[in-house]
């Protein structure tokens, strides 16, 4: 019996959707026309209507879609098929009860523009969600109006300098310089200098700490507006001498601001308001786990002490007696910076997040995602260099010395891993770390898949003495290598043109 030979057949390396076009096939039907067709010119302004006539769209039926997009979606790895290390950034699984309670229909369609008494719900649970942070971090002012980590932060040192404005008059113009450690977040120097500061750099300590002597040598010079410090620091150490640090910035007439977006570690644990911290932002799509990544949204509520909290974002969530309003009446505010009230879905899964856990639940997470770490940075210590001997906190951060020398690096291993199945950990960050690779497993990983990423990681540090270009030449099993990615950022091939087959297929 002879089979028949077939030529196409489904693939996962899906082809363009204008490729998958076919003359005449379309994806609805409508009925026919039982009015008189009005002229698009009397409906639409000549001036806004195309000159083309749109020539080249795909025509392709419902199933073509369906099947096209569907094709394509599981070339995406997701926290919900595997462990996402990436240092620094706590991808950790999203819970589905967070995503129910979000679809509740009277959050779901709420509109912004609602009068307050049809949105007491609304209000109370952004007000509900403000006290839980407050709580949580120590510190009772909080305006949930940020969208991102970096936009808290931004907003963050923007209460600094119009707080330093109000105290010292005309004299703060003197004080205009934000300290900024070697090893903070690229944002953090970023948001300073558009605040209108000068950063000066503080170095680390061999043992990967803020260099105390630095710091106060800085400070002497005059100046200090305050300093943007991370803790635990970017790499995965806690700052020993945290109060010891504030009190250097305090006594040089500056304020502490926090960059929140290690908060995985300390949450139900530590507070910064106890440690003397005056502002911090928190990313609730990290610590408080609603969706992240994919662009957005986020949400980076800004907390404060009691001295900075006139200077918050408006409007503001107020209760007065068992009633909830939206408060704008703060003269010395910073005004609003975002439109409405910040991205509300993402305050409605964070707060889902916080009281399903609970104060136990939401330490024994904190604790679980430190004890993760060291568990990782236990087992693979020995196949690469430790550069810090500190015990790490909720991420820990390798380096690809020992495997450079066989002309390997953290590139490489990062490409090999995913052979594994494993999403790449943080490469080249930070910069203070020569062949950085920082790993944050959080506590959504559990003890089975822990030692398979070591087993993974302990292979590959194998193949490099063993085979060396295996890793070099890595990922062998995806569906396309290593790319030029330079010329890819530089030159991409963005539109689809019939005679230009190859930059499609490039594409």
């Amino acid at each position: 019996m002879s089979i028949k030979k077939v030529t196409q057949h489904p693939t996962q390396n899906e082809a363009l959707i204008f490729e998958r076009s076919q003359t005449g096939r379309v994806g609805y039907r409508l009925p026919e026309l039982d009015v008189e067709e009005t002229p698009i010119e009397e409906i639409v302004p000549s001036e806004f209507l195309r000159d083309d006539d749109l020539e080249g769209l795909p025509e392709v039926s419902e199933v073509d879609v369906v099947r096209h997009f569907t094709r394509m979606s599981t070339w995406n790895f997701s926290i919900d098929l595997g462990m996402y290390p990436l240092g620094s950034c706590t991808m950790k699984y999203n819970s589905r009860l967070n995503e129910k309670v979000a679809r509740i229909a009277g959050f779901l369609n709420h509109h912004p523009l609602a009068p307050e008494a049809e949105s007491q719900g609304a209000l109370k649970l952004m007000y509900t969600l403000q006290e839980d942070l407050a709580e949580i971090t120590g510190l009772p002012g909080v305006s949930l109006q940020p969208a991102a980590g970096a936009h808290g932060e931004m907003t963050g040192v923007m209460i600094i300098r119009a707080a330093l404005d109000k105290r010292d008059g005309e004299a703060s113009k003197e004080r205009r310089v934000m300290l900024v450690p070697d090893s903070a977040h690229g944002t953090n120097p970023a948001s300073a200098k558009l605040a209108g500061f000068t950063v000066k750099t503080i170095r680390s300590t061999k043992d990967g700490f803020t260099d105390m002597d630095h710091l106060r040598e800085l400070c002497d010079e005059g100046g200090i507006a305050g300093l943007m410090l991370t803790n635990p620091s970017t790499v995965g150490i806690f700052e020993k001498n945290i109060r010891e640090i504030c009190d250097a910035i305090h006594d040089a007439g500056g304020l502490v601001y926090m960059d929140g977006a290690n908060m995985n570690a300390l949450v139900g644990v530590a507070r910064p308001g106890d440690m003397g911290v005056d502002v911090i932002h928190l990313n609730l799509h990290k610590t408080f786990s609603t969706p992240h990544g994919g662009g957005g949204p986020g949400c980076g509520p800004c907390c404060c002490t009691a001295e900075l909290e006139p200077f918050l974002p408006v409007p503001r969530v107020v209760k007065e007696g068992e009633s909830y309003r939206l408060d704008s009446d703060q003269p010395n505010t910073i005004g609003r910076v975002k439109a409405f009230f910040g991205n509300f879905g993402m305050m409605v899964r964070a707060l889902a997040y916080i009281q399903t856990h609970g104060d136990s639940g939401l330490r024994e997470a904190t604790e679980t995602a430190v004890l993760n770490a060291r568990y990782i940075s236990h087992f693979l210590q020995e196949d690469y260099e430790k550069p810090f001997e500190a015990d790490p906190m909720h991420e820990v951060i390798l380096s690809h010395k020992k495997q450079a020398r066989k002309g390997v690096h953290t590139l490489d291993i990062g490409k090999r891993l995913i052979d594994y199945g494993f999403h790449p950990m943080t490469v080249y960050f930070p910069l203070i770390v020569d062949g950085a690779m920082l790993i944050e497993p959080t506590e959504s990983v559990g003890r089975q898949e822990l030692d398979t990423f070591v087993d993974a990681m302990k292979s590959i540090a194998k193949e490099t003495i063993e085979d060396p270009d295996l890793v070099i030449n890595a990922p062998h099993t995806t569906r396309i290598g290593r790319l030029d990615e330079a010329t890819a950022a530089r030159k991409p091939v963005l539109r689809w043109k019939p005679d230009m087959e190859t930059s499609a297929k490039s594409a």
